[in-house]
């Protein structure tokens, strides 16, 4: 059995010595040694094979004991947090967390917890999903056109930015052709804006 204290901070601004001495005054107080130290500084955004946490995943084994300072160290998510519980209950070892007191294992208890984890994911998903309905039901009631912007409207091409100046230059009749080459634009692109703007 190994005892692996995990230390992780967002940026190099922050420090690790927080985590190591509440971790080790953990472990005291438990009775425990830590075997090996886990730090890492990096986002929790960051995709888990790319942080030291996943590889420390794979390499455990039946009866390690993972502590954390906190649970939202492990993972940004309830989801990601939930898949690493399942990865370590699944293998037979067991997270604790100090802020939160939280010592999962291979238990009854543990795993209705981690029941309750992934049931309040999934209200959380359908949450956030509703909410988003919701709001783009909001935005069409308004009569707010939804998706990207059409070219037309977009400030970036050039016949949006000169809109004026096309209908200026249409209006003393200057031809398409002309008018295209004079924004150095394809005729199509031009043809395409008009039709937008219902010239």
């Amino acid at each position: 059995m190994a005892v692996i204290g995990y230390i992780r901070v967002s940026s190099n601004k922050q420090t690790c010595e927080h985590q190591h001495y509440e971790i080790e005054r953990f472990a005291r107080q438990n009775k425990l040694k830590i075997n090996r130290w886990v730090e890492e500084t990096i986002s929790s955004r960051k995709p888990l094979h790319t942080r030291q946490l996943g590889q420390l995943l794979n390499e455990l084994k039946p009866q390690d004991i993972l502590i954390s300072c906190e649970i939202s160290r492990l993972g940004r998510s309830l989801l990601e947090v939930m898949r690493i519980l399942e990865n370590c209950l699944n293998k037979n070892c067991r997270v604790w967390t100090i802020k939160e007191n939280y010592k999962l294992g291979n238990d009854i208890q543990s795993k209705v917890m981690a029941f309750a984890f992934g049931l309040s994911a999934e209200i959380e998903r359908n949450l956030i999903s509703q909410r988003t309905k919701a709001s783009l039901d909001n935005l069409r009631a308004r009569g707010q056109k939804l998706g990207r912007p059409l070219a037309a409207t977009s400030k970036k091409l050039k016949t949006a930015k000169n809109k004026m100046i096309v209908r200026h230059m249409l209006d003393a009749g200057i031809s398409k052709s002309q008018i295209a080459q004079n924004l150095q634009i394809q005729r199509i692109t031009l043809r395409r804006f008009m039709r937008r703007m219902d010239w």
